[in-house]
Protein backbone atom coordinates (compact mmCIF):
# COMPACT_ATOMS: atom_id res chain seq x y z
CA UNK A 1 0.00 0.00 0.00
CA UNK A 2 3.03 2.65 0.98
CA UNK A 3 4.72 3.45 -1.82
CA UNK A 4 7.46 6.01 -2.12
CA UNK A 5 7.12 7.25 1.35
CA UNK A 6 10.22 9.80 1.49
CA UNK A 7 8.28 12.04 -1.78
CA UNK A 8 4.82 11.58 0.04
CA UNK A 9 6.97 12.86 3.31
CA UNK A 10 7.91 15.94 1.66
CA UNK A 11 4.89 16.66 0.56
CA UNK A 12 3.29 16.30 3.60
CA UNK A 13 5.30 18.70 6.07
CA UNK A 14 3.32 19.08 8.93
CA UNK A 15 4.38 21.82 11.75
CA UNK A 16 7.83 22.92 10.86
CA UNK A 17 9.92 22.47 7.21
CA UNK A 18 12.70 20.66 9.18
CA UNK A 19 9.59 17.92 9.53
CA UNK A 20 9.74 16.74 6.08
CA UNK A 21 13.41 15.76 5.82
CA UNK A 22 13.32 14.53 9.36
CA UNK A 23 11.33 11.42 8.91
CA UNK A 24 12.66 9.64 5.83
CA UNK A 25 15.18 8.06 7.95
CA UNK A 26 14.35 3.99 8.63
CA UNK A 27 18.52 3.40 9.32
CA UNK A 28 19.88 1.68 12.18
CA UNK A 29 19.73 4.80 14.93
CA UNK A 30 22.44 5.83 17.21
CA UNK A 31 24.29 7.48 19.42
CA UNK A 32 23.80 8.45 22.94
CA UNK A 33 20.19 9.93 23.13
CA UNK A 34 18.93 7.37 20.29
CA UNK A 35 17.35 4.16 19.92
CA UNK A 36 18.33 0.43 18.71
CA UNK A 37 17.96 -1.45 22.25
CA UNK A 38 21.39 -2.91 22.78
CA UNK A 39 23.26 -4.59 25.17
CA UNK A 40 25.47 -4.08 27.86
CA UNK A 41 28.84 -6.53 28.56
CA UNK A 42 26.57 -7.95 31.75
CA UNK A 43 23.76 -8.71 28.58
CA UNK A 44 21.58 -6.29 29.82
CA UNK A 45 19.21 -4.75 27.25
CA UNK A 46 18.79 -1.27 26.75
CA UNK A 47 15.37 0.80 25.96
CA UNK A 48 15.55 4.03 25.15
CA UNK A 49 12.34 6.47 25.71
CA UNK A 50 11.95 10.04 24.74
CA UNK A 51 9.09 12.40 26.73
CA UNK A 52 8.13 15.55 27.14
CA UNK A 53 7.53 16.95 30.60
CA UNK A 54 4.29 15.13 31.79
CA UNK A 55 5.11 16.65 35.30
CA UNK A 56 7.37 18.72 37.24
CA UNK A 57 10.13 15.89 37.67
CA UNK A 58 9.04 13.31 35.17
CA UNK A 59 12.25 11.02 35.40
CA UNK A 60 12.20 11.14 38.79
CA UNK A 61 8.39 9.96 39.02
CA UNK A 62 8.92 7.59 36.33
CA UNK A 63 12.14 5.78 37.31
CA UNK A 64 11.46 3.92 40.62
CA UNK A 65 8.00 2.61 39.08
CA UNK A 66 10.07 1.25 36.14
CA UNK A 67 12.37 -0.89 38.80
CA UNK A 68 10.69 -3.67 38.95
CA UNK A 69 10.07 -4.08 35.27
CA UNK A 70 13.57 -3.62 34.51
CA UNK A 71 14.71 -6.26 37.14
CA UNK A 72 11.97 -8.83 35.47
CA UNK A 73 13.69 -8.35 32.08
CA UNK A 74 17.35 -7.86 32.73
CA UNK A 75 17.13 -4.35 31.18
CA UNK A 76 17.65 -1.05 31.75
CA UNK A 77 15.20 2.50 30.88
CA UNK A 78 16.91 5.36 29.54
CA UNK A 79 14.48 8.02 29.54
CA UNK A 80 15.48 11.47 27.45
CA UNK A 81 13.17 14.66 28.46
CA UNK A 82 12.63 16.98 25.55
CA UNK A 83 10.88 20.38 26.47
CA UNK A 84 7.70 20.93 24.99
CA UNK A 85 8.94 23.78 22.72
CA UNK A 86 11.26 22.17 20.64
CA UNK A 87 9.96 18.20 21.29
CA UNK A 88 8.83 17.87 17.47
CA UNK A 89 12.18 19.86 15.91
CA UNK A 90 13.63 17.33 18.36
CA UNK A 91 12.19 14.17 16.40
CA UNK A 92 12.65 15.58 12.98
CA UNK A 93 16.17 16.37 13.33
CA UNK A 94 16.84 13.11 15.30
CA UNK A 95 14.94 11.02 12.84
CA UNK A 96 16.93 12.87 9.69
CA UNK A 97 20.23 11.85 11.05
CA UNK A 98 19.37 8.03 11.42
CA UNK A 99 19.12 8.53 15.22
CA UNK A 100 15.68 8.18 17.43
CA UNK A 101 14.76 5.88 20.33
CA UNK A 102 12.94 3.13 20.75
CA UNK A 103 9.80 4.33 22.06
CA UNK A 104 8.55 7.84 21.49
CA UNK A 105 5.16 9.87 23.32
CA UNK A 106 3.77 11.24 20.15
CA UNK A 107 0.63 13.46 19.43
CA UNK A 108 -1.44 13.50 16.88
CA UNK A 109 -0.61 15.90 14.97
CA UNK A 110 3.02 14.42 14.68
CA UNK A 111 1.47 10.92 13.72
CA UNK A 112 0.45 11.47 9.85
CA UNK A 113 4.27 12.11 8.53
CA UNK A 114 5.84 9.43 10.91
CA UNK A 115 3.06 6.81 9.57
CA UNK A 116 3.61 7.52 6.31
CA UNK A 117 7.46 7.52 6.26
CA UNK A 118 7.03 3.79 7.92
CA UNK A 119 9.09 5.35 11.22
CA UNK A 120 6.85 3.85 13.56
CA UNK A 121 5.69 0.36 13.46
CA UNK A 122 2.05 -0.73 13.32
CA UNK A 123 1.11 -2.60 16.68
CA UNK A 124 -2.17 -4.30 16.34
CA UNK A 125 -0.39 -7.79 16.22
CA UNK A 126 0.94 -7.03 19.45
CA UNK A 127 -2.16 -6.30 21.24
CA UNK A 128 -5.14 -9.23 21.44
CA UNK A 129 -8.82 -8.44 22.89
CA UNK A 130 -7.97 -8.89 26.71
CA UNK A 131 -5.65 -5.92 25.90
CA UNK A 132 -8.60 -3.87 24.11
CA UNK A 133 -11.12 -4.92 27.29
CA UNK A 134 -8.22 -3.82 29.72
CA UNK A 135 -6.86 -0.56 28.36
CA UNK A 136 -9.50 1.94 28.00
CA UNK A 137 -8.33 3.75 25.51
CA UNK A 138 -6.51 1.68 23.42
CA UNK A 139 -8.91 2.14 20.30
CA UNK A 140 -8.16 5.88 20.34
CA UNK A 141 -4.44 4.75 19.17
CA UNK A 142 -6.17 3.75 15.73
CA UNK A 143 -5.64 5.77 12.98
CA UNK A 144 -4.69 5.40 9.57
CA UNK A 145 -5.60 2.01 8.99
CA UNK A 146 -3.47 0.79 11.76
CA UNK A 147 -2.96 0.62 15.76
CA UNK A 148 0.51 2.97 15.71
CA UNK A 149 0.53 3.83 19.73
CA UNK A 150 -0.91 3.09 23.49
CA UNK A 151 -2.93 6.65 24.72
CA UNK A 152 -0.68 7.10 27.84
CA UNK A 153 -2.00 10.90 28.28
CA UNK A 154 -5.89 11.47 28.03
CA UNK A 155 -8.75 12.51 30.20
CA UNK A 156 -8.18 15.94 29.85
CA UNK A 157 -10.65 17.40 27.30
CA UNK A 158 -11.41 20.89 26.65
CA UNK A 159 -14.80 21.26 28.12
CA UNK A 160 -17.17 24.19 28.62
CA UNK A 161 -17.19 25.58 32.05
CA UNK A 162 -19.65 28.15 33.48
CA UNK A 163 -20.37 30.60 35.80
CA UNK A 164 -22.84 29.51 38.04
CA UNK A 165 -23.68 32.89 39.53
CA UNK A 166 -24.33 34.01 36.32
CA UNK A 167 -26.78 31.36 35.28
CA UNK A 168 -28.74 31.77 38.48
CA UNK A 169 -29.28 35.53 37.56
CA UNK A 170 -30.44 34.57 34.57
CA UNK A 171 -32.38 31.97 35.97
CA UNK A 172 -31.01 29.35 34.02
CA UNK A 173 -29.38 26.17 34.39
CA UNK A 174 -26.51 24.37 32.49
CA UNK A 175 -26.97 23.95 28.87
CA UNK A 176 -27.74 20.67 27.45
CA UNK A 177 -27.47 22.64 23.41
CA UNK A 178 -26.76 24.40 21.12
CA UNK A 179 -30.07 26.65 21.48
CA UNK A 180 -29.26 26.32 25.27
CA UNK A 181 -26.35 27.91 24.66
CA UNK A 182 -27.04 30.75 22.27
CA UNK A 183 -29.82 31.65 24.68
CA UNK A 184 -27.67 31.96 27.65
CA UNK A 185 -24.89 33.51 26.00
CA UNK A 186 -27.22 36.33 24.77
CA UNK A 187 -28.91 36.94 27.85
CA UNK A 188 -25.72 36.86 29.73
CA UNK A 189 -23.82 39.46 27.47
CA UNK A 190 -24.72 43.15 29.16
CA UNK A 191 -23.47 46.53 30.35
CA UNK A 192 -24.09 45.52 33.95
CA UNK A 193 -22.62 49.17 35.43
CA UNK A 194 -24.87 51.56 33.29
CA UNK A 195 -21.81 53.05 31.86
CA UNK A 196 -23.14 52.18 28.12
CA UNK A 197 -20.47 49.58 27.71
CA UNK A 198 -20.88 45.99 27.89
CA UNK A 199 -18.38 44.27 30.81
CA UNK A 200 -20.23 40.64 30.98
CA UNK A 201 -20.15 38.27 28.32
CA UNK A 202 -21.54 35.18 27.14
CA UNK A 203 -18.96 33.36 25.98
CA UNK A 204 -15.20 34.22 26.84
CA UNK A 205 -13.49 33.63 23.65
CA UNK A 206 -9.49 34.41 22.40
CA UNK A 207 -8.57 33.65 18.62
CA UNK A 208 -4.97 34.97 19.38
CA UNK A 209 -2.67 32.20 19.27
CA UNK A 210 -0.22 33.85 22.32
CA UNK A 211 2.49 31.68 22.49
CA UNK A 212 0.49 28.26 21.70
CA UNK A 213 0.21 26.67 17.98
CA UNK A 214 -2.51 28.29 16.00
CA UNK A 215 -4.09 24.84 16.67
CA UNK A 216 -5.11 25.54 20.24
CA UNK A 217 -8.28 27.88 18.92
CA UNK A 218 -9.19 24.45 16.84
CA UNK A 219 -8.89 22.22 20.30
CA UNK A 220 -10.87 24.77 22.24
CA UNK A 221 -13.78 26.11 20.11
CA UNK A 222 -13.75 24.70 16.49
CA UNK A 223 -13.48 20.87 16.51
CA UNK A 224 -16.13 20.48 18.99
CA UNK A 225 -18.38 22.36 16.97
CA UNK A 226 -17.97 20.14 14.14
CA UNK A 227 -18.39 17.11 15.88
CA UNK A 228 -21.42 18.29 17.77
CA UNK A 229 -22.78 18.96 14.05
CA UNK A 230 -22.15 15.82 13.00
CA UNK A 231 -19.12 16.48 10.64
CA UNK A 232 -15.30 15.84 10.58
CA UNK A 233 -11.99 17.27 9.34
CA UNK A 234 -11.76 14.35 6.47
CA UNK A 235 -13.88 11.90 4.62
CA UNK A 236 -13.69 8.07 5.86
CA UNK A 237 -11.39 7.15 3.27
CA UNK A 238 -9.10 10.38 4.35
CA UNK A 239 -8.57 11.23 0.85
CA UNK A 240 -10.71 14.40 0.95
CA UNK A 241 -11.87 16.67 3.29
CA UNK A 242 -15.44 17.32 4.64
CA UNK A 243 -15.26 20.10 6.99
CA UNK A 244 -16.90 22.11 4.15
CA UNK A 245 -20.17 20.06 4.23
CA UNK A 246 -22.98 21.13 5.39
CA UNK A 247 -22.54 20.10 9.09
CA UNK A 248 -19.02 21.43 9.22
CA UNK A 249 -20.73 24.92 7.41
CA UNK A 250 -23.63 24.62 10.30
CA UNK A 251 -20.67 24.66 13.10
CA UNK A 252 -19.00 27.73 11.44
CA UNK A 253 -22.06 29.48 11.05
CA UNK A 254 -23.20 28.51 14.90
CA UNK A 255 -19.63 30.18 16.06
CA UNK A 256 -19.51 33.07 13.66
CA UNK A 257 -23.29 34.12 15.47
CA UNK A 258 -22.27 34.09 19.12
CA UNK A 259 -19.31 36.54 18.14
CA UNK A 260 -21.92 39.60 19.70
CA UNK A 261 -21.39 37.47 22.80
CA UNK A 262 -17.48 37.47 23.39
CA UNK A 263 -15.41 39.92 24.31
CA UNK A 264 -14.60 42.62 21.75
CA UNK A 265 -10.94 42.03 21.88
CA UNK A 266 -11.02 38.28 20.58
CA UNK A 267 -8.69 38.84 17.97
CA UNK A 268 -6.18 39.72 19.66
CA UNK A 269 -7.15 38.00 23.31
CA UNK A 270 -5.32 34.70 23.54
CA UNK A 271 -7.23 31.37 24.28
CA UNK A 272 -5.80 31.58 27.45
CA UNK A 273 -6.35 34.70 28.52
CA UNK A 274 -9.65 35.07 27.56
CA UNK A 275 -10.42 31.73 30.02
CA UNK A 276 -8.62 33.24 33.05
CA UNK A 277 -8.90 37.08 32.84
CA UNK A 278 -12.35 37.16 31.62
CA UNK A 279 -14.20 34.08 32.77
CA UNK A 280 -11.58 33.50 35.80
CA UNK A 281 -12.16 37.22 36.49
CA UNK A 282 -16.45 35.98 36.57
CA UNK A 283 -16.85 38.55 33.32
CA UNK A 284 -18.60 35.72 31.77
CA UNK A 285 -21.26 33.04 31.64
CA UNK A 286 -19.00 30.41 29.85
CA UNK A 287 -15.08 29.63 29.20
CA UNK A 288 -13.54 26.88 27.97
CA UNK A 289 -10.34 25.38 28.73
CA UNK A 290 -8.54 21.98 28.79
CA UNK A 291 -9.51 20.13 31.70
CA UNK A 292 -7.76 18.21 34.39
CA UNK A 293 -8.05 15.93 37.35
CA UNK A 294 -6.74 19.00 39.74
CA UNK A 295 -8.90 21.62 38.75
CA UNK A 296 -11.04 21.73 41.51
CA UNK A 297 -7.92 22.04 43.67
CA UNK A 298 -6.06 24.35 41.18
CA UNK A 299 -9.32 26.79 40.69
CA UNK A 300 -9.68 27.35 44.68
CA UNK A 301 -6.38 28.80 44.57
CA UNK A 302 -6.33 30.64 40.84
CA UNK A 303 -10.13 31.92 40.88
CA UNK A 304 -11.33 31.45 44.74
CA UNK A 305 -14.48 33.73 43.88
CA UNK A 306 -15.52 32.23 41.18
CA UNK A 307 -18.36 29.53 41.57
CA UNK A 308 -18.19 27.31 38.25
CA UNK A 309 -18.98 23.82 37.15
CA UNK A 310 -18.96 22.55 33.62
CA UNK A 311 -20.66 20.59 30.86
CA UNK A 312 -17.85 18.22 28.96
CA UNK A 313 -20.07 18.63 25.82
CA UNK A 314 -22.71 20.59 24.34
CA UNK A 315 -25.22 18.86 22.11
CA UNK A 316 -26.63 19.42 18.50
CA UNK A 317 -26.90 16.15 16.25
CA UNK A 318 -24.17 14.23 18.43
CA UNK A 319 -21.89 15.10 21.45
CA UNK A 320 -18.15 15.32 21.12
CA UNK A 321 -15.18 17.61 22.37
CA UNK A 322 -11.73 17.87 21.73
CA UNK A 323 -9.76 15.35 24.43
CA UNK A 324 -5.92 14.30 23.62
CA UNK A 325 -4.87 10.85 23.24
CA UNK A 326 -0.87 11.22 23.46
CA UNK A 327 0.47 8.10 23.06
CA UNK A 328 3.70 6.13 22.85
CA UNK A 329 4.57 4.23 19.96
CA UNK A 330 7.51 1.68 18.76
CA UNK A 331 9.82 3.25 16.53
CA UNK A 332 10.80 0.96 13.14
CA UNK A 333 14.80 0.74 14.29
CA UNK A 334 13.47 -0.46 17.70
CA UNK A 335 16.11 -4.03 17.92
CA UNK A 336 13.46 -5.63 20.47
CA UNK A 337 9.83 -4.23 19.43
CA UNK A 338 8.72 -7.15 21.98
CA UNK A 339 9.85 -6.36 25.04
CA UNK A 340 9.49 -2.66 24.11
CA UNK A 341 5.24 -3.49 23.96
CA UNK A 342 5.87 -4.85 27.05
CA UNK A 343 7.45 -1.86 28.55
CA UNK A 344 4.74 0.34 27.24
CA UNK A 345 1.61 -2.00 28.43
CA UNK A 346 3.52 -1.76 32.11
CA UNK A 347 3.83 2.34 31.46
CA UNK A 348 -0.28 2.47 31.10
CA UNK A 349 -1.06 -0.14 33.56
CA UNK A 350 -2.74 -0.52 36.47
CA UNK A 351 0.71 -1.27 38.98
CA UNK A 352 2.52 2.09 37.38
CA UNK A 353 -0.64 4.80 37.49
CA UNK A 354 -2.06 3.63 40.11
CA UNK A 355 1.48 5.16 41.62
CA UNK A 356 1.97 7.80 39.40
CA UNK A 357 -0.93 9.33 39.32
CA UNK A 358 -0.95 9.92 42.91
CA UNK A 359 1.59 12.85 42.07
CA UNK A 360 0.97 13.40 38.83
CA UNK A 361 -3.23 12.86 38.44
CA UNK A 362 -4.46 11.47 35.21
CA UNK A 363 -7.58 9.55 33.75
CA UNK A 364 -7.34 6.64 34.84
CA UNK A 365 -5.97 4.23 31.61
CA UNK A 366 -7.40 0.87 32.41
CA UNK A 367 -9.95 -1.20 33.88
CA UNK A 368 -8.20 -2.34 36.78
CA UNK A 369 -6.96 1.75 37.82
CA UNK A 370 -8.71 3.51 40.30
CA UNK A 371 -9.47 7.16 40.29
CA UNK A 372 -7.00 9.45 41.96
CA UNK A 373 -8.27 13.21 40.90
CA UNK A 374 -10.60 15.89 42.02
CA UNK A 375 -14.22 14.24 43.05
CA UNK A 376 -16.05 17.08 40.83
CA UNK A 377 -13.64 16.22 37.57
CA UNK A 378 -14.27 12.28 37.97
CA UNK A 379 -17.55 12.31 35.64
CA UNK A 380 -15.45 13.54 32.81
CA UNK A 381 -13.64 10.18 32.57
CA UNK A 382 -16.69 7.93 33.88
CA UNK A 383 -20.31 8.87 32.99
CA UNK A 384 -19.02 11.04 29.86
CA UNK A 385 -16.09 9.23 28.54
CA UNK A 386 -17.80 8.94 25.45
CA UNK A 387 -18.37 12.32 24.49
CA UNK A 388 -14.52 13.48 23.82
CA UNK A 389 -12.43 12.14 21.71
CA UNK A 390 -9.32 12.63 19.70
CA UNK A 391 -8.66 14.70 16.86
CA UNK A 392 -9.10 12.54 13.63
CA UNK A 393 -5.35 11.91 12.05
CA UNK A 394 -4.61 11.70 8.57
CA UNK A 395 -2.15 12.81 5.89
CA UNK A 396 -1.13 16.34 6.40
CA UNK A 397 -2.85 16.74 9.36
CA UNK A 398 -1.18 19.80 10.14
CA UNK A 399 -0.76 21.59 7.27
CA UNK A 400 -4.67 21.15 6.30
CA UNK A 401 -5.45 22.30 9.72
CA UNK A 402 -3.59 25.66 9.82
CA UNK A 403 -4.94 26.60 6.43
CA UNK A 404 -8.30 25.45 7.87
CA UNK A 405 -7.45 27.33 11.59
CA UNK A 406 -6.55 30.39 9.04
CA UNK A 407 -9.48 30.66 7.42
CA UNK A 408 -11.91 30.60 10.15
CA UNK A 409 -9.71 33.33 11.64
CA UNK A 410 -10.58 35.15 8.11
CA UNK A 411 -14.31 34.46 8.66
CA UNK A 412 -14.13 36.01 12.62
CA UNK A 413 -12.55 38.95 11.40
CA UNK A 414 -15.50 39.61 8.72
CA UNK A 415 -13.02 38.94 5.76
CA UNK A 416 -14.59 35.89 4.34
CA UNK A 417 -18.12 34.56 3.99
CA UNK A 418 -18.30 30.91 5.84
CA UNK A 419 -18.87 28.54 2.42
CA UNK A 420 -16.80 30.60 0.47
CA UNK A 421 -13.67 30.08 3.38
CA UNK A 422 -14.62 26.77 4.18
CA UNK A 423 -14.72 25.86 0.24
CA UNK A 424 -10.86 27.38 -0.50
CA UNK A 425 -9.63 25.67 2.91
CA UNK A 426 -11.11 22.24 1.47
CA UNK A 427 -9.76 22.71 -2.03
CA UNK A 428 -6.71 23.45 -0.80
CA UNK A 429 -7.30 20.51 1.78
CA UNK A 430 -8.16 18.24 -1.24
CA UNK A 431 -5.34 19.69 -3.65
CA UNK A 432 -2.63 18.47 -1.15
CA UNK A 433 -4.58 15.00 -0.24
CA UNK A 434 -4.55 13.98 -4.40
CA UNK A 435 -0.57 14.86 -4.26
CA UNK A 436 -0.30 12.23 -0.93
CA UNK A 437 -2.31 9.72 -2.12
CA UNK A 438 -0.65 9.87 -6.15
CA UNK A 439 2.55 9.19 -4.30
CA UNK A 440 1.26 6.66 -1.34
CA UNK A 441 -1.39 4.29 -3.31
CA UNK A 442 -0.68 0.98 -5.26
Amino acid sequence: MMKKKLLSTLLCTSMIAALAAGCGGNGNSGGSEGGGDSKDDSGKTTLTMWLPPLDDDTENNFKPLLADFEEENNCEVKITLIPWDTYEEKWSTAISGGEGPDIGYMYAEMYPTYISSGAVIDLTDMVDDADYDEYLYLDRGEMMGGLYGMPIVTGVPFVLYYNQDILDSLEETAPETWEDFARICEKATQDTNGDGKIDQYGYAVGLNSGNMSNLYMMNSYIYSLIWQAGGDIYADDLKSARFNDKNGTEAIEFFLSLKDYMPENLLSLSGQDAFSTVFGAGKAAFGVTRSSQSHETMFKESYPDLNWDYVTSLKNEDYGTFGAADSLSIMSTCENPELAMDLIKYICSSEFMNEYHKVAPGAPLTKSESYNGDPKMERIVTEDRDKWRPLQVGPCGSEILENLAAHIQSIMEGKMEVQEALDESAEFANDTLDEYWADNEE
